[in-house]
């Protein structure tokens, strides 16, 4: 996967610990967001930063597409961060307290 960002959306990667450092973290949002689901009323508080972590990515892309330094393909995943965000406060809001 590392390379083929790089040939599918070049430049390549220079930085390889930025990569594998956001790999890492993402992955480990998708394991919160799984815990999340088991007992939404327990980790109702983790909703909150799940909205940030949704919200960061999309506002970047947008703003980097906006300013030509991404594609504009790249919009579907911000759109799709963005939709599970809109969700996740969603759930918050409809989710009670403990």
């Amino acid at each position: 996967m590392f390379d083929l960002i790089g040939q599918k959306d070049p430049p390549p990667i220079t930085h390889p610990g930025f990569y594998y450092g956001f790999v890492g973290c993402a992955l480990a949002w998708q394991v919160a967001f799984c815990f999340i689901a088991t007992n939404p009323v327990r980790y109702r508080p983790l909703m909150i930063p799940s909205v940030l972590e949704k919200a960061t990515y999309a506002v970047a892309i947008v703003t980097l597409v906006w300013h030509g330094r991404t594609s504009h393909s790249d919009l579907v995943f911000a759109a799709t961060d963005s939709l599970l965000g809109i969700l996740f406060l969603i759930a918050y809001f409809k989710t009670p307290r403990q």
